[in-house]
């Protein structure tokens, strides 16, 4: 058995994480963290793990972390940072669901996340945790960086065709849709029933921190920098992303039935994602709880704009089943256990 430990136990990603874990036949979760709960239960928190553990939430200090294989950070930006480099000194693996290490361009990072980075020197060493572009890096990497929901949903939908040259990577759209629970855990007003409820409505339209880790990632998919617009809204449900992206064919001749087969070409030996039949709609609760991106390719009344839809669940896909998926990977596990998980529905 490996064991791994969780800092940030008590949000949505960290709750998301330990339901995972409790069925993982080769996991065991030896600490969860959480600073406002120290001594508290587990399951007096989050009564759905009630009979699943038997721990209590401890403060985040080296000594306990240190005795994991790997240490998951879900915590706010800004915290993984300031433990990493002791843990990975220590010989523990990292994997990071904030966004301390995702891009690349320190001073990017700070730009949009409003401070200093505490540990620049390690961010080239961390590894972008998706496992469909660098499943071979992840398994010997010693820091992860989960990526962001919004930028898994974007970019497994765009990833085939940059990588083949088929659209206009000048003018990308993205326009994307999440629920509630992407906001955390933590008490604000737009999260509350009464102001999300019967309502849509956009939100960072002027610039939102996940458009440079997706402009980052395709860049370096395609070689050369990208022009992307992406436009998130808030739409009144707990779980999942939807992502609308439009791209123009470089040839307007291509045809969509050629694009379907690179797309399943593309991601035939990746098990999360499902390519689906041409004219199909994937739905939000169709992947709600499942670590799946269901993808579907359309193209309006024939002409040069491609739409691709993609959907995911934002608290597995999009956060913590990828983090799990990692977490495979870097332990040398079967890529896929414990994420065999069938969509809930209703």
């Amino acid at each position: 058995m490996k064991k791994v430990a969780i800092v940030g136990g008590t949000g949505y990603t960290g709750v998301e994480l330990l339901r995972l874990l409790a069925r993982h036949p080769q996991i065991e979760v030896c600490a969860i963290t959480s600073r406002s709960e120290a001594g508290k239960a587990v399951s007096d928190i989050y009564p759905s793990l009630r009979g699943e553990y038997d721990l209590a939430f401890t403060e985040p200090t080296i000594q306990t972390l240190a005795q994991a294989d790997l240490v998951f950070f879900a915590t706010p930006n800004g915290v993984a940072m300031k433990q990493t480099p002791e843990l990975l000194a220590s010989g523990t693996k990292i994997i990071d669901l904030a966004a301390d290490f995702r891009i690349q361009n320190i001073e990017t990072w700070s730009h949009w996340y409003g401070m200093e980075h505490g540990c620049s020197q390690l961010v080239a060493q961390a590894v972008y945790g998706l496992p469909e572009v660098n499943r071979e890096a992840i398994k010997s990497a010693n820091l992860v960086a989960n990526p962001g929901c919004y930028p898994t949903a974007v970019q497994l939908g765009l990833l085939p065709l940059i990588e083949q040259g088929l659209i206009d990577t000048d003018y990308i759209v993205a326009d994307c849709k999440s629920g509630v629970s992407g906001a955390g855990r933590g008490a604000s007003v737009g999260s509350l029933m009464c102001e999300a409820a019967d309502s849509f409505k956009a939100y960072s339209v002027a610039g939102h921190r996940h458009l440079p880790e997706i402009k980052e990632q395709l860049a370096l998919a395609h070689g050369a920098p990208v022009g992307v617009t992406f436009v998130p809204h808030l739409v009144p449900m707990i779980r999942g992303i939807h992502a609308t992206v439009y791209a123009r064919l470089n040839e307007p001749s291509t045809s969509l039935e050629s694009i379907q087969k690179i797309f399943e070409i593309r991601y035939q030996n990746y098990p999360f994602v499902d390519v689906m039949p041409l004219g199909s709609h994937p739905e939000t609760r169709s992947v709600r709880g499942s670590n799946i991106c269901r993808i579907a390719l359309h193209r309006p009344q024939g002409e040069n704009t491609l739409v691709i839809l993609s959907a995911i669940d934002n608290l597995v896909k999009g956060a913590a089943g990828q983090a799990v998926h990692n977490m495979n990977l870097m332990l040398g596990l079967p890529e896929a256990t414990g994420l065999k998980l069938v969509p809930l529905s209703p």
